[in-house]
């Protein structure tokens, strides 16, 4: 764990680089790249997709952090400024699907843009950006793993990690995460090439990608996560039924009426 890389010393401050943050901005430019580039191959504006994904990310951004204060709501109330240290790890992600997904139905509205054209566009940008995001995870020390004795356990100081934890060998679940989310990342752009109807991506990801976070889930050590039913499911795999129910149904839908209109 290296939650900083290095420090620049000018004499009389020194500046850390902090390898989240680090991790967060590069998967920002990897997710913009992509997004360009699936916008020109769908013969949209690259230009205007990448502004889009900018002010996701913002939003996204926020309501990661809101939803990881509220679980430590306490925490946070007592020590106020420690609400805007980003930098030392924090984020909820489901917090920051919600409000970006959000924004972003706005934003199709208001614009009046293809909403499953959209979706497929910027679908695999976001599973990239997330990936090197738990890389992020890893070397703050967040987003951390139940104890075991498997031969890959890691271990991890940091005021994060419960006390009970600290220290102990566990399981590395951002490793197992980001490393899902890169193999998501490749099924996806391979069902961009090929999709028989538009929205397939996009409702693809919402599918698969509860379906990893609920896997993971098992595996966290993080109780601050919170609890729908005690010990049994989480917060994020109670969401994630939601998520994958939701669009399950659409993705049904839309491939009986993709499958009609290709018997017409």
């Amino acid at each position: 764990m290296h939650p900083v890389l290095f420090e620049i010393n000018l004499g009389f401050v020194k500046i850390p680089l902090h390898t989240y943050g680090l991790m967060i901005a590069v998967g920002f430019l990897f997710g913009i790249s992509v997004i360009r580039r699936l916008s020109v191959r769908n013969q949209m504006n690259p230009d205007t997709n990448a502004d889009l994904a900018f002010w996701l990310l913002m939003t996204g951004f926020l309501g990661a952090r809101i939803l990881f204060i509220i679980t430590r709501l306490d925490f946070f109330l007592s020590n106020p400024i420690e609400m805007f240290k980003v930098w030392e790890g924090g984020l909820v992600f489901f917090g920051g699907l919600i409000t970006a997904t959000a924004y972003a139905f706005y934003y199709f509205k208001k614009h009046k843009l293809n909403i499953w054209k959209m979706i497929d566009v910027l679908s695999p940008g976001l599973v990239v950006a997330h990936a090197f995001g738990r890389i992020g995870c890893l070397s703050a020390g967040c987003c951390y793993g139940r104890a075991t004795d498997v031969p890959w356990a890691i271990r991890i100081n940091s005021d994060l990690v419960d006390e009970t934890l600290r220290g102990m060998p566990i399981h590395p679940t951002q490793i197992y995460e980001s490393v899902a989310l890169f193999i998501l990342f490749g099924g996806l752009m391979y069902i961009s090439k090929h999709k028989k109807f538009d929205g397939q991506v996009g409702l693809t990801y919402f599918m698969l990608y509860p379906i990893i976070r609920s896997i993971i889930e098992v595996y966290r050590g993080d109780s601050i996560r919170g609890f729908v039913i005690d010990g049994i499911l989480s917060t994020s795999q109670f969401i994630s039924i939601l998520v994958f129910a939701g669009a399950l149904f659409v993705l049904l839908n839309r491939l009986k009426n993709a499958n009609q209109k290709s018997r017409a």
